[in-house]
């Protein structure tokens, strides 16, 4: 039997209803400024509420400090039939005081079997973070739990007794975790990596990791113990912003080709200096990641020439299922021989259905547009292009054939492409135009050329030539932004 979800949006409203009749309860007051005054009167209220099964309460900026978290803790120890509960909290002024108290009061949820906890923007600690982690561990009916932490100075003695209660929550099959922000080191992520290889059910797992202080030596390990959850089908891996440098992406990229059931893989490296051999190093461990169906790779910002570009696309001629790809080079230095090198990838991936590439600012010109296009018409089955390539050096002749070429990607319907400042002009604007037009299932285009000297006139003919396309619907063009 479904039951009829309770919306609430005011705090009087709520605390003037049938509390013992909730069963199915929502909450949202957030950005309301109700203060602990406000929370401790909605915790209250909620000791009231025996008979409820799943709540979600959204109290995100409303200056909450450690008095008003801990009413309302005491208050949801009380609801001891909760088995779903979504607590957001962000952006308040919970302290270590807090934190625990709302820990305590979790460990008494022992029937909880999702649960979504957001402490983003706090200053909880690790002396927190270590009661909230005692209160998990208790938890141990747990099979889907989120819990963002980003921001609050955890540092490595909170993440340690995050993972101890990790290692206890062995029925997860779940788990997105956003520890981002935090001061984190080698030690502690392979301290965590190892607590999770307990979770010998997890299934589906989201590990935020970026802007911390995480080298080499914390990339791989981390790869190494994550490989035992062998069965994960589904990885999200951020660790943007730290300094895991060519030898700890060459680490990590030797722990996937043991990730045998994987099948979505996102991998976030950007700003890391992994180089030519931290890229080859991670591409020939995802030539073996065969089962893989969705990718999604950001190497932005990393100092990669053209020999690290050629070892991956060398590496993604193996993936042959991929259907998804996300592949994003931007702001490196891989150059038209690079580029030549991911062309044999996109030619053998003749499954993709969805792509999006960004190129920008790599110093690309011609040849590379042109030896793009002509890739891309081996997608036979493309529906979705978003193609990355402003700041670089593509003229006429470049926009001209890429153009032609995407004319053969016969089922693609949808197309976002961005030329910003290249060399383009009105001919080659002219001809890519012409193209367009005859894509004979595109249906949504957007397309940027600003910055490639089109005057006004020339500007309504691009328009006017791409709206002669029979199947477009929704289109936006833009020379000026």
């Amino acid at each position: 039997m479904i039951q009829q979800i309770k919306l609430y949006r005011e705090l009087e409203e709520f605390l003037n209803s049938s509390l013992q009749s909730h069963k199915v309860l929502k909450i949202n007051l957030s950005y309301e400024e109700i203060g602990d005054i406000g929370a401790s009167s909605l915790g209250l209220a909620l000791t009231k509420c025996t008979n409820l099964s799943n709540l979600a309460i959204g109290l995100s900026n409303n200056k909450i400090g450690d008095q008003g978290i801990q009413t309302l803790g005491s208050a949801l120890a009380n609801c001891t039939k909760l088995s779903h509960l979504t607590l957001d909290l962000r952006s308040n002024i919970i302290g270590e005081i807090g934190a625990s108290g709302l820990g305590s009061a979790l460990a008494n949820c022992t029937n909880l079997s999702n649960l979504a906890l957001n402490l983003n923007g706090n200053n909880i600690g690790a002396i927190g973070v270590s009661g909230l982690s005692s209160a998990l561990a208790n938890c141990i009916n747990l099979s889907n739990l989120t819990l963002y932490l980003s921001g609050n100075q955890i540092g490595d003695q909170g993440t340690a007794d995050l993972g101890s209660a990790f290692a206890k929550c062995t029925n997860l099959s779940h788990l997105t975790l956003d520890l981002s922000d935090n001061k984190i080191g080698d030690q502690s992520a392979s301290d965590l990596g190892s607590a999770l290889t307990n979770c010998t059910n997890l299934s589906n797992l989201t590990l935020d990791l970026s802007n911390n202080q995480i080298g080499e030596i914390g990339a791989s390990n981390l790869g190494s113990v994550l490989a035992n959850c062998t069965n994960l089908s589904n990885l999200t891996l951020n660790l943007q912003y730290n300094e895991i440098g060519e030898v700890g992406a060459s680490g990590l990229g030797a722990t996937l080709a043991n990730y045998t059931n994987l099948s979505n893989l996102t991998l976030n490296l950007q700003s890391n200096k992994i180089g030519e051999i931290g890229t080859s190093g991670l591409g020939s461990a995802l030539a073996n990641c065969i089962n893989l169906s969705n990718l999604a790779l950001n190497l932005q910002s990393n100092q990669i020439g053209a020999i690290g570009a050629q070892g991956l696309g060398f590496a993604l001629t193996n993936c042959r299922n991929i259907s998804n790809l996300t592949l994003d080079l931007s702001f490196n230095q891989i150059g038209d021989e690079g580029v030549s090198g991911l062309v044999p990838a996109l030619t053998n991936c003749t499954n993709l259905s969805h792509l999006k590439l960004e190129l920008s600012d790599n110093q690309i010109g011609d040849q590379s547009a042109s030896d793009l296009g002509s890739a891309l018409t081996n997608c036979t089955n493309l529906s979705n292009l978003t193609l990355g390539l402003s700041r670089n050096q593509i003229g006429a002749i470049g926009a001209s054939d890429l153009g032609s070429a995407l004319v053969n990607c016969i089922n693609l319907s949808n197309l976002t492409l961005d030329l910003i400042s290249n060399q383009i002009g009105e001919i080659g604007a002219s001809g890519f135009s012409s193209a367009l037009a005859n894509c004979i299932r595109l249906s949504n285009l957007k397309l940027s050329l600003r910055g490639n000297k089109i005057d006004q006139s020339q500007e309504l003919k691009v328009k006017s030539k791409c709206l002669k396309s029979k199947s477009l619907v929704v289109y936006e063009i833009n020379f000026l932004w």
